[in-house]
């Protein structure tokens, strides 16, 4: 092979590669852009389940004692208070996490938020136990009152 050869077909390589990096680039930028959309209808069905969970427990209140209400409005605000905790701290963590390269802050990102969605399917978890519990208990009382 002559250089002349081996020159041409070296630069044909590189064009090929070049091309194929547009073509990755493409489909990253796409992808990246779903995600983000999927992220963004995420959070927005989020915002719409906490909305509808928020009006069903001030129902349940309303309809709650006095005693019931003051033993809540105490969880209530002690749990407040860990998750504000809980802020804090991923805030603090999350300022040390973009002095990192971008490789290691989007893998910090990741290990985030797998970290907050295996919390919240816990938080879930217990608070389908709750419910479970609320129904028997709703059951008992209601067989109390018929007997």
């Amino acid at each position: 092979m002559k250089l002349s050869d081996m020159f041409a077909s070296l630069s044909r390589s590189a064009q090929d590669f070049e091309k194929r990096i547009d073509v990755w680039q493409a489909d990253l930028s796409k992808k990246g852009n779903e995600l983000a959309e999927n992220a963004r209808k995420w959070r927005e069905d989020a915002e719409k389940r906490q909305s509808d969970l928020n009006d069903q427990i001030t129902k349940y209140f309303d309809d709650a004692d006095e005693k019931v209400k003051a033993q809540w409005q105490q969880a209530k605000t002690e749990w407040d208070g860990q998750i504000a905790t809980l802020r804090t701290k991923a805030e603090d963590v999350r300022k040390k996490a973009v002095a990192m390269n971008a490789e290691d802050t989007a893998d910090w990102y990741e290990a985030y938020a797998a970290n907050m969605v295996s919390y919240a399917q816990q938080v879930q978890d217990e608070a389908s136990n709750a419910v479970a519990a609320a129904a028997e208990a709703r059951a008992k009382a209601d067989a109390a009152k018929t007997a």
